[in-house]
């Protein structure tokens, strides 16, 4: 459906990765918007999480259009989010080039709509190759407990899947799989 907006960079950012680009979603306004229309569509939680920076780009326009999502919760590299003492936690995780990390605050979930003993989230961003990111972010997510209460990830949704790096299988186990186009043979 969205395969012609979508551009590859072959060996970037190092070589044998096939980077897929979604910026170009920003150069087509009705690309754009049912690419967010689909993505809250999926989405049945009150609450999003997101990866910097692409996931930022199609996530808070939901907090505009969609009906049910009332917050958004970024994930943000080293040094880009200003926190109290103890607020801030890190993630670990493993991309298809290498280590990294991310960071939350506790503070964002506390502000997040809790339905019983639950925070129920989305979990958006942009690709699914590895599933190293995101596998990253539930492993930390599932060990919090925020004012008396869980989170608890209602579902995955990307912009784009490549199955054959198998991401998919980390998450299934967690909440279904959502993405809007899946790029077979890619790797």
């Amino acid at each position: 459906m969205f395969e012609n907006v979508i551009k590859h960079y072959p060996d970037f950012p190092k070589p044998g990765i096939d980077f897929i680009d979604v910026l170009p979603f920003l150069q087509d306004k009705e690309a754009f918007r049912q690419a967010v229309n689909e993505i809250d569509r999926l989405s049945t939680a009150p609450n999003m999480a997101t990866v910097e920076a692409r996931g930022f780009l199609f996530g808070a326009p939901l907090l505009s259009v969609s009906e049910h999502v009332k917050t958004l919760v970024p994930f943000r590299k080293k040094g880009k989010l200003p926190h109290a003492e103890g607020d801030l936690v890190r993630v670990e995780i493993e991309k298809e080039y290498g280590s990294d990390e991310l960071f939350y605050r506790l503070s964002d979930f506390a502000a997040c709509e809790a339905t019983g003993d639950y925070i129920d989230i989305t979990l958006f961003d942009d690709l699914l190759a590895t599933g190293g990111t995101v596998k990253g972010i539930v492993d930390s997510l599932q060990q919090q407990t925020i004012d008396g209460k869980k989170i608890r990830i209602k579902e995955f949704i990307f912009l784009v899947e490549l199955p054959a790096l198998g991401g998919r299988k980390l998450l299934e186990g967690v909440a279904p799989v959502h993405a809007l186009m899946r790029l077979e043979g890619v790797e």
